[in-house]
Parts: structure tokens; sequence; C-alpha cells
């Protein structure tokens, strides 16, 4: 068990935070193998010819020997500064690493897990090793994950939404509640039941406050990190991932759909925490446009409100809004 104390100036400065490059590494290793989850077949079969492609024609193979099981070298993911973070932050960042702290980080990665490719040592020896490992990474991005991150990132933006409205009602406690399975507030302290490590921990957070970073590809379990020089950290699923995996057709109940047609029945089930029409058309992958039409549409019949969130309209669902979509949970699947 790991246990993470906390104190009154920690509960102050815990705050939540996207990491796109986390994304890349926890992405980049279950394309390896490298975890016991594994992605969905259809993702699977479509990212792996690309991931090939990259380790034969890129650097890609010496910066998967920069990662173990959890987090990679510092330099090839560092903390995300808020929920602002993007891939241009954190590729700015690596490139801004100098040779004498890339190499530190290097031959304690080595030391953990050799290396014996003679193309990757070369790499990882060189004079120019930031900037071919920043590379290699950047390829991976845009061959990898560019083109599903809009998506991604708008799970992640409304599991924060979901958690900072608890927040706002009813404190740390009911923010945290429903985090993981394996996450238990307790006596001013958060409890991780189930870790890699056998022996018991404690990490005093001293002040510096708890970094909450919601992922899509830690999916179903959680990370933590308490090495320097990131945040003390839990890494944790988002909301709405497990739906991710699924089939549009799986997401829409079959007699909802009748009703309200697919589009308006799966915007109707997707809301059952707020979002704005820029985050639903970005994780169903709609147009923005026809996410608008369809949700006036669904507000003229009742079935949702909207309400002003800073710069953006969230919209949420009426008690008859709810109704209809548990009803639609509820419809018998036709064989």
């Amino acid at each position: 068990m790991r246990r993470f104390e906390f104190g009154t100036d920690d509960l102050l400065r815990s705050r939540f935070a996207l990491s796109p490059a986390f994304e890349l590494c926890n992405l980049l290793r279950l394309l390896e193998g490298r975890t016991r989850q594994r992605l969905p077949a259809a993702w699977s079969a479509r990212l792996k010819p690309v991931f090939r492609q990259l380790r034969r024609d890129t650097d890609l193979d010496a910066a998967l020997a920069l990662h173990n099981r959890t987090f990679g070298a510092d330099f090839v993911a560092l903390p995300p500064s808020g929920l602002a973070q993007t891939w241009e932050d954190d590729l700015a960042a690596t490139r801004a690493t100098t040779l004498p702290e890339a190499r530190r980080e290097i031959a304690l990665c080595l030391a953990a897990r050799p290396a014996s490719d003679p193309r990757v040592l070369a790499v990882l020896r060189g004079a120019d090793v930031v900037a071919r490992i920043a590379d290699a990474m950047d390829q991976a991005w845009h061959g990898l994950l560019a083109r599903d991150w809009p998506q991604l990132r708008a799970i992640c933006e409304r599991d924060v939404i979901h958690r900072v409205g608890q927040l706002g009602r009813s404190g740390w406690a009911a923010a945290l509640d429903g985090l993981h399975s394996d996450v238990r507030w307790r006596d001013g302290g958060i409890d991780i039941v189930k870790t890699s490590s056998a022996a018991a921990s404690v990490t005093t957070l001293a002040g510096e406050g708890l970094l909450l970073i919601p992922s899509v590809f830690v999916w179903p379990g959680l990370a933590t990190h308490t090495d320097d020089p990131w945040p003390k950290a839990i890494i944790y699923p988002a909301r709405g991932t497990a739906a991710l995996w699924e089939t549009p057709e799986s997401v829409a109940p079959d007699a909802l759909a009748g009703l309200l047609g697919r589009s308006r029945s799966r915007l109707l089930a997707a809301l059952d925490q707020p979002a704005s029409t820029t985050q639903l058309a970005q994780s169903l992958r709609l147009a923005p446009g026809a996410v608008g039409d369809h949700l006036a549409v669904l507000r003229n019949a009742g079935l949702l409100h909207r309400a002003r969130s800073g710069r953006s309209v969230l919209y949420y669902r009426t008690p008859l809004g709810d109704a209809l979509a548990a009803a639609g949970d509820r419809s018998p699947q036709v064989p």
C-alpha cells in the first residue's frame, strides 16, 4: 500500500493537470506490449502498423529504451503545468533539456534496463541525443496520437469538470470518490490499496500538494509518482474511457436511437455529466455545427438545460432527460 499524507497547505495546492507526453508514453508501452493492459482490437489494428514503421524509419527504439514500466526518462515526459498543457509545450520542454541532464537520466534508465542494440546505443551516446529523442517522439505523436488527441483530451477535461463540481459542492473527499477502486481517502490522507511494490510506503506531501492527472491509456489501472523532479502525482483513468473503447452502436441503445435518432441519443447518453458543444463534438467525433443543432432540439424538448461556466456553455440533462436516458439503458436488445 502507498499512502499520501496531506496537510492543510497540501489541500490548497493540489490541482488537476493534463499531460499529452505522458499519454503518448503510455500508448507506446501498450503498443510495445510492456504492460498487462491491451488496446482494443480496432485501435491496435490501426496503430500497430504505424508503430512498426516508426520503429524502422525513426529513432523511436532509442526513445523506447528510456521507458521503464511506469514512466520514461524525465526529459521525455516532463511534469505538466496545468490543464492547458499541449504537445508543443511538452516537446519544447524536452528540447530544452541540457546534455548533462539527459546523460544522467539515460545512465539511470540503462542501468535499470540495459540496451544492446547498436543503433539504439549510437543514438543514446551521441552529442545530439536530446534533439534525436525529441524528433522521434514528435514523429510518434503525429503518427500515433495527434488524430485522436482532441477526442481524448475532451474525455479528460470532462472528468476534471465533474470532479471540480464535486469539489465545489462537497470538498476533496467527494472529488476523490470514484477516482479508482484502489484509492481511498482515510484519516487525512489518500491510500492506494494495490501497488506494484509489496512494501508499504508513506509519502508526505510537505505543503507541495498533489497533482491529479486524468488519463485514457492508464485505464483500467492507475499510476503514482513520487520521484523528483515530478510533483507527487496520481495518474488515474478518466471517466468515460471505457465507453471510448466501445463501438458507437453500443453507446446508443436501439430503442432510444429509434425515438431520437442515433446522434441525439448518443448526445443524451453522453451528457451524464455536463459538457460543452466542443467537448461533445470531440469525444463523439461529430461535427460541432451538427452537435449544436442536436443540442438545441434536445433542449427545446425539455431534455437538457444549459449554464455558463467561465467562457464555456455547459449542457446537462434535466430530470426528464435522465429518465429517458435511463429507460434507454434498460431497453431490451434485439438479437
